[in-house]
Order: C-alpha cells, then sequence, then structure tokens
C-alpha cells in the first residue's frame, strides 16, 4: 500500500440528510426557514400551490418544490417523506429555525446512527418573548428528525400523529429549534379557524352536545393557563389560554354543525319567524 493510501473504512461516507418544509402562502416565513438549513444536502419545500410566490421564492433559494394537493396535514407529510431521497430525514416547518446548535447535534446524531428517530424541542416566541410555560416549551411534536423509512404519519387531518417502524425507542435532542408561530393577532384567529374546522372533522363521529363543547373548552383554558403554569408567561400566557379556548369550543361547535346539517343551516320550510308575521 502506497504511503499516502488509507483504509477504505476511512472513505466511508457520512451519512446523508434531507430536509422537508411544508407551506402555504409563507413567502414571508419561508426564507429564514430555508436558510437555517442551508447545511444539509437536499431540501424540498412541499408546497400546496402558494398564490403568494412562496414556491418561487424557495426555487430561487435552492429547494426543490414539490406541488401537493392539501387533503390534510397527514397526507401532505406522508406525501413529503415521499419526495425525500437520503439516508436522513428532518422535518421542519416554514414558521421553524434550525440554529446552528441544532444542526451540529443533527449531524453527530446521524453520524453515530444509535437510534433511529429523536424528538426536537421548539423554543416559542410570542407577543415579544420566549414562551416557558402554557405547554408551549418544551414543545415536542412529532419526531422531527427519523432514519428515511424509520417513521411515517397517520392519515388526521390536523395534530397528525406518527408510525413509527422501528424497534428501536426514540430519543430526545438536547438543541431546541425557535419557532415564530403567529407574526400578529390577525394569524392566531386565522389559524384558531383553520384548525377547528379541520379538528370538527375527526370529532364529528362523537356525542357531541354545545354544554360538550363548553366544557372541552374550559378545561383547554384551565389546562394551558393553570397547569401548564401559563400565568407565569404573563399576557402572553393569558392569550394562549384564551386562544386554546376559543379553537376547542368552536372545533366542538363546528363538529355539531355537521352533525345537524342542514338543520342547523336553514329552515326546512322557509318562513318568517312569529313576531314577525304580519
Amino acid at each position: 500500500m502506497a504511503g499516502d493510501q488509507k483504509p477504505a473504512e476511512c472513505y466511508h461516507s457520512m451519512p446523508t440528510i434531507s430536509v422537508y418544509i411544508i407551506a402555504y402562502n409563507e413567502v414571508e416565513k419561508v426564507r429564514s426557514a430555508i436558510e437555517s438549513v442551508s447545511w444539509a444536502d437536499e431540501i424540498i419545500l412541499v408546497d400546496s400551490y402558494s398564490t403568494d410566490g412562496t414556491s418561487e421564492l424557495a426555487t430561487q433559494l435552492g429547494a426543490k418544490v414539490v406541488q401537493v394537493d392539501f387533503k390534510g396535514f397527514g397526507d401532505l407529510r406522508n406525501q413529503a417523506l415521499a419526495a425525500c431521497t437520503h439516508d436522513w430525514i428532518f422535518s421542519l416547518d416554514a414558521d421553524e429555525r434550525c440554529t446552528p446548535e441544532v444542526a451540529r447535534e443533527i449531524q453527530d446524531l446521524v453520524a453515530r446512527g444509535e437510534l433511529d428517530a429523536y424528538h426536537t424541542p421548539r423554543r416559542n416566541f410570542f407577543m415579544g418573548r420566549w414562551i416557558k410555560h402554557s405547554g408551549w416549551y418544551p414543545n415536542y411534536r412529532q419526531p422531527q428528525l427519523f432514519r428515511r423509512g424509520a417513521m411515517s404519519y397517520d392519515f388526521k387531518p390536523v395534530h397528525e400523529g406518527y408510525v413509527l417502524h422501528s424497534p428501536k425507542p426514540i430519543g430526545h435532542m438536547q438543541s431546541a429549534i425557535w419557532q415564530f408561530p403567529f407574526k400578529n393577532m390577525a394569524e392566531v384567529m386565522h389559524k384558531a379557524n383553520r384548525y377547528s374546522t379541520l379538528g370538527a372533522e375527526k370529532i364529528k363521529h362523537k356525542k357531541i352536545s354545545m354544554w360538550t363543547a363548553l366544557i372541552h373548552a374550559k378545561w383547554a383554558f384551565w389546562k394551558h393557563y393553570l397547569f401548564k403554569l401559563g400565568f407565569l408567561d404573563g399576557w402572553a400566557g393569558l392569550v394562549i389560554a384564551v386562544g386554546n379556548f376559543e379553537g376547542t369550543f368552536y372545533r366542538y361547535v363546528k363538529a355539531l354543525e355537521i352533525q345537524k346539517g342542514e338543520a342547523w343551516r336553514s329552515p326546512t320550510k322557509p318562513s318568517l319567524p312569529e313576531h314577525d308575521q304580519s
């Protein structure tokens, strides 16, 4: 062997990493998301036919754009997995940012390859402050780092779960990504409206009444404000708790509306209310 030759094992390549980002009309956020994972071997933007230039900007930044008809978040994420081609996958939403510390930890974990999936903590910034309580830190969703093929998602339209295809336990990363969930209060209300509509489809088979809606909404408020120490987050904690009250209340009311059908939307035989009849 020549003096400058190295054993074959020294040439073993490092595992490669795909990052997928789901987005719809996120042109104001997607640049920072993509730039935060510029270290990845592949960046996939899974778009649902945005109309604000999101996909065009992503293409300019070097991401591969895949257009998917929106049929719920579970289906959307599974479509994203199908588009990824590398050894490992890291999931990032458009309102999330991968910090340099997270990037280094990801590269170290995939190089070691001890486990097949990892939860990633998220640190949320809202109303001018980093939220430390309210159920928002550490705020885990599905495992965000996993070996390709080791995980998939169920097909729930919102708050989708995951299916692990590995016998190994799920690890927990130490470094936290940053999340900027809302630009303003209008976005808070828009998301509550959208998610309550999607969530209503998940519970429309249940026995529901207006009392059910109110009880679940009150529990959502107190869970976040009291039991998850939201009151320690100041006014932001109160807004988070009220937002959970509203989102939960309208999710159940919308499910009840689905159950009631036309009986709620219009009378079977249109006529004026009694006090308006002449």
